[in-house]
């Protein structure tokens, strides 16, 4: 296993693997008890804490953002609770997103150590507030969440593909902790390189390991959120869903059929059209509080 950097093709077959929500059964428990909290502490939004949690998830895991990198999800989480009347009764201010609108429209590098040289160069009291809640959410992890095994299948899967495809992590995960949570349950040596948010975008990853390398019905994305969908679109790839809330049935499908389809030619056309507009359905678009 080494870095995206260092990848070196060896097959004529490239998938691409998601780990949170996808791999590993994080998702929930990541934004739940690490990212929600921390962004209630972090932003003082005691007094609204209910409607911080409420449009979190939401945006988060229950939507067409599922698994958006975290700074575009924090501007959309305040941007969704500033058009909420249940927050402006309250008289809460919410923190300033501006200043991190201006980073990320010029930035695709979305990781913490590219946003801490850019405050340390553009210094605010909005940007050190962000900081210090996203240091916070990778601290708390690191120190606390283990033995999140992935699911059944998709290490089945992973131990098949992996002798007949070039198979990477494709993520908007830090890479210390994608690292850290596949080398914790023996699943690194798998794949031939992990590439985090450090590295680009999950678009950015997929272009980088396979432009002029293979053709585009040998290259496969497998992933939880649109932003997976995404990835493989604009590399003219293939995708397959792992469904948020139905991964195991999902994993299983993959394992026993899916891939073997992939393999041998008959995966594009209307069974991969099939598969996405399940995935699609899965994932609304407007809160359930709009629709009330």
């Amino acid at each position: 296993m080494s870095t995206l950097e260092q990848f070196i093709p060896e097959k004529d077959f490239f998938i691409g693997i998601d780990s949170d929500g996808c791999v590993f059964d994080t998702m929930e428990v990541k934004h739940k008890e690490f990212f929600c909290p921390n962004t209630v502490k972090y932003f003082g939004l005691f007094a609204i804490a209910k409607y911080v949690r409420e449009t979190w998830d939401f945006v988060n895991l229950y939507s067409v953002t599922r698994g958006t990198n975290r700074f575009h999800a924090l501007i959309r989480v305040m941007d969704l609770l500033a058009g909420r009347p249940e927050v402006a009764e309250r008289g809460v201010t919410l923190p300033d997103m501006d200043p991190l609108r201006e980073w990320v429209r010029k930035e695709s590098r979305l990781g913490n150590p590219v946003f801490m040289e850019y405050v340390n160069d553009n210094p605010s009291p909005p940007l050190k507030a962000i900081l210090a809640w996203t240091l916070a959410i990778n601290e708390d992890i690191a120190e606390w969440l283990r033995d999140m095994p992935p699911f059944p299948h998709a290490r089945k899967s992973i131990e098949k593909l992996s002798s007949i495809t070039d198979a990477i992590v494709v993520s908007q995960t830090p890479l210390e902790a994608l690292t850290r949570e596949w080398k914790e349950h023996g699943i690194d040596n798998m794949v031939k390189a992990i590439a985090g948010q450090e590295q680009g975008t999950k678009s950015e990853h997929i272009a980088i390991a396979t432009r002029g390398r293979y053709r585009p019905d040998r290259i496969l994305m497998i992933g939880d959120a649109p932003g997976d969908l995404k990835a493989a679109t604009d590399n003219s790839a293939l995708f397959f869903p792992v469904i948020p809330g139905d991964e195991d049935s999902s994993w299983r499908l993959f394992h026993e059929e899916a891939l073997e389809r992939f393999m041998n030619g008959t995966y594009r056309g209307d069974y991969e059209e099939k598969l996405i507009e399940k995935f699609r359905r899965s994932l609304p678009e407007k809160p359930s509080w709009e629709l009330r």
